[in-house]
């Protein structure tokens, strides 16, 4: 079991900058995929950027350029960097891990409002 808890959700005017992070604790040997998942008011849950255990990285379309994950080597610690930020990248963010064995586990979400 891992236990996930982000923080650094917020208030951000257009064209600012955010960073998230997501604290993990428990099984984090068994980890093999760290990722950033937001979900609009009306909308589905959509991936924003996935890193590995091995240091590869996916980035929705809509985000990449502007967002960076990264990680701890420990995986104990799971970062969104989001720049340039729009309107429309206002969701709850979720951290999102899965183990090798494919189970998967949630944090609770962080609120991002971007807004003038």
């Amino acid at each position: 079991q891992v236990q996930l808890v982000e923080s650094g959700g917020g208030l951000v005017q257009p064209g600012g900058l955010l960073r998230l992070s997501c604290a993990a604790s428990g099984r984090l040997f068994n980890l093999y995929v760290m990722g950033w998942y937001r979900q609009a008011p009306g909308a589905e849950r959509e991936l924003v950027a996935q890193t590995t255990r091995v240091d590869t990285t996916k980035y929705a379309d809509s985000v990449k350029g502007r967002f960076t994950i990264s990680r701890e080597k420990g995986m104990s610690t799971l970062y969104l960097r989001m720049n340039n930020m729009k309107p429309e990248d206002a969701a709850v963010y979720y951290c999102n891990v899965v183990e090798f064995g494919a189970h998967m586990s949630w944090g609770q979400g962080t609120q991002v409002t971007v807004s003038s």
